[in-house]
């Protein structure tokens, strides 16, 4: 799916140059330190996909593939899906305690862990992807990802994003926030949390149980990302009404989990390899939602009939209500919750005022009502 072999070895070239300079007393360096540079490493990558899942699980293989090629096979990374080494909500416990040196996953995951996380994977109503790694890349949210994560012995890097995800699956028309009560939903995370203040219980299951459970009636309702997966699931086989949009996941933040022993470990080389190609992931995953969700979505619709509807704005108004409430209560959960929170929002406040008049404004222009 991913042919780049001329960009990857442009790149490999590039990180080359970068690390070991042009002068001639470094490539004499560079030439008696050859037999260590070509020392074969092997890592292990668990994920919380199922194996080889369009978009998400294709975007960990990407991942590791990048690694792998980039390196000229020196660090050769090997992906295992979902209950292939360790369980799905098992990743960041595997690479903290060093049974993989690496995860894919979203931090929403182990929220009872980590729980400041959840905000480096998706704050309802919250950052799209554009502005997640604005605020990630640039904005100190990455230092804050980091500083969470250190107490685990896991970097924390971004390694894919989702875009809007669609509202959800029902079986019944959700007209009014009452009509949230008593729904037993699939749904992580903070928009979980929200879901539970209008009533309705939140379930956490990975993706390979999400549609058994919800064709067999042990969930009423699931979200799960967007047209592209949700197809891929066959979502549409076990509900009838397809909600947008995901104002639980407006732009979805999938991160590598590194070990920090085995990075460090790594030579310098290969741990500037490791970091270039989480940023080649991040940005390859996105592209590739982009592409795919309106043909996905065509396909519900036409062929399979789906019963696609907009929440009403009512209930949009309230369930940001309840999650402005839920977000600024997650910040009091401890200390590290209360700087990212803070960052976060200082960096949403900027946004939008941007965004009003460039992205949004343009969209407006675009799209007249």
């Amino acid at each position: 799916m991913y042919k780049r072999r001329s960009f990857l070895a442009a790149t490999a070239v590039a990180l080359s140059v970068l690390l070991s300079g042009c002068g001639e007393e470094k490539q004499e360096a560079s030439a008696q330190a050859q037999p260590a540079a070509q020392e074969k490493i092997s890592w292990k990558m668990v994920t919380t996909w199922p194996k080889n899942f369009p978009g998400l699980g294709t975007g960990a293989n990407n991942l590791a593939e990048l690694i792998t090629e980039m390196s000229d096979g020196r660090l050769d990374v090997k992906v295992y899906g979902a209950g292939e080494l360790v369980g799905a909500l098992d990743v960041f416990d595997a690479v903290s305690r060093g049974t993989a040196e690496m995860g894919h996953g979203a931090g929403y995951y182990w929220k009872g862990k980590a729980p400041a996380g959840q905000f480096f994977a998706a704050v309802p109503f919250g950052l799209t992807a554009q502005e997640m790694n604005g605020w990630i890349y640039s904005g100190g949210g990455l230092e804050l990802w980091a500083e969470a994560y250190e107490p685990f012995g896991i970097i924390p890097m971004p390694a894919g994003n989702t875009g809007v995800q669609m509202g959800g699956w029902f079986n019944k028309e959700i007209n009014t926030i009452s009509d949230l009560e008593g729904l037993k939903m699939r749904i992580p995370g903070l928009g979980g949390e929200v879901l539970k203040r209008a009533g309705g219980t939140p379930v956490l299951l990975p993706g390979g149980e999400i549609f058994p459970s919800l064709q067999s009636g042990a969930i009423d309702a699931t979200e799960w990302v967007g047209p592209y997966n949700d197809l891929a699931f066959g979502l549409h086989k076990a509900s009838k009404y397809y909600y947008y949009p995901g104002w639980h996941e407006p732009g979805t933040t999938l991160e590598a989990l590194i070990n920090k022993k085995a990075f460090d470990a790594l030579p310098k080389d290969l741990q500037s390899i490791v970091l270039a190609a989480t940023r080649v992931a991040n940005a390859d995953m996105i592209a590739e939602f982009t592409a795919r969700n309106n043909a996905a979505l065509e396909s519900l619709v036409n062929e399979h009939k789906v019963d696609l509807r907009p929440y009403p704005q009512e209930v949009l108004s309230q369930l940001q209500v309840l999650s402005d409430e839920v977000v600024a209560e997650q910040a009091q959960v401890d200390e590290i919750s209360k700087k990212v929170y803070e960052s976060y929002k200082g960096f949403r406040d900027q946004a939008i005022d941007w965004h009003a008049i460039s992205e949004q404004a343009m969209l407006n222009a675009r799209n007249p009502q």
